[in-house]
């Protein structure tokens, strides 16, 4: 609490104070091509911009296809010699999952970075047009699909290229407040008992348990690919529109721990790029330092039964 508060650097020379430019100061990644969801707004814009200023071939993956084409002419205006393109997804609905992934595979890229950073907060009970309650289809199910999709992209992508691939699902503190259990498995899609605070908390418990076991399986596979979960603090952005008044409230009696756009953008840019963390995977970070999650984020046996839920969900979604 005491570095969060005075940003005082920890064990990896950055902290709460860091910003995404400063932890990749440096860095070139001209020979890299990464994938950013939710990358039209918020953190996800800026991490966007940060990894394109460090030469990254960068793809913007969002929903408002307006609002993707803004944040592309941002960061052009910003940067004219950026590689930046955009294509549309919608995190929350397993066909649109699945035509991104082909169009992506239609550009014959490389991919060498995927960063799950879309999501939704605290928004009222709804379910996705496959039929999932809505926090759990966009932050967990949809990336979950994805990466799945793109896994052999980005296997291929290290072979050939000797670089170690790496893909960063965003998280948050929130995950140590989930429902009793963790995952409502038998409970998904109930409405008279949805919380939309513990059902964002699932969702993001359910982000770590996905990069954990997806870790392993890599690790078994002798894979040279990367994954880990970050938090990146609590920051003001459109995440939060569903909750703006509340928000602003709590922001009020705890400024002195909110981070700025630049700062949020940090540790995922961190994770994303920095050479200290070859080889490191299935950990959890935020402030740009490695943290131990909750003890359900940790559980072995949940991140095994949420994967063969998640793979049923997505299946059952394929079929209607």
């Amino acid at each position: 609490m005491f570095r969060l508060i005075t940003g005082r650097p920890g064990p990896s020379g950055f902290g709460s104070a860091s910003t995404a430019e400063q932890v990749t100061h440096g860095i070139d990644g001209s020979n890299l091509t990464a994938i950013v969801t939710g990358g039209a707004s918020g953190i996800g814009l800026e991490t966007a911009r940060v990894l394109a200023m460090r030469n990254v071939q960068v793809i913007i993956a969002a929903r408002n296809m307006e609002a993707a084409n803004k944040a592309k002419q941002c960061i052009l205006n910003d940067n004219k010699n950026a590689r930046v393109d955009v294509e549309k997804l919608d995190l929350s609905s397993i066909r649109s999952v699945k035509t991104f992934t082909d169009n992506f595979k239609s550009l014959d890229l490389p991919l060498n970075i995927l960063i799950n950073n879309a999501g939704i907060m605290f928004c009222p009970f709804q379910l996705s047009e496959d039929g999932v309650e809505m926090q759990f289809a966009t932050n967990h199910l949809g990336h979950f699909y994805l990466t799945n999709l793109l896994l052999d992209k980005m296997k291929e992508t290290a072979k050939s290229s000797g670089i170690e691939g790496r893909i960063v699902n965003l998280s948050s503190v929130a995950h140590i407040c989930p429902y009793k259990g963790g995952i409502r498995f038998q409970k998904i899609n109930q409405k008279n008992s949805y919380q939309n605070k513990l059902a964002y908390a699932q969702s993001k418990l359910a982000n770590i348990l996905h990069a954990n076991e997806l870790s392993r399986r890599l690790q078994e596979e002798g894979e040279n690919i990367t994954v880990n979960s970050v938090h990146p603090g609590l920051i003001m952005t459109p995440l939060m529109r569903h909750s703006a008044l509340l928000m602003r409230i709590f922001r009020a009696f705890t400024c002195i721990l909110w981070k700025n756009v630049p700062q949020g953008a940090a540790t995922t840019c961190y994770v994303a790029l920095h050479p200290s963390l070859k080889g490191l995977t299935g950990k959890y970070y935020y402030d740009c330092n490695e943290y131990k999650p909750s003890k359900l984020a940790r559980d072995e046996a949940l991140a095994k039964n949420l994967w063969d839920f998640s793979n049923n969900l997505v299946n059952a979604s394929l079929k209607t």
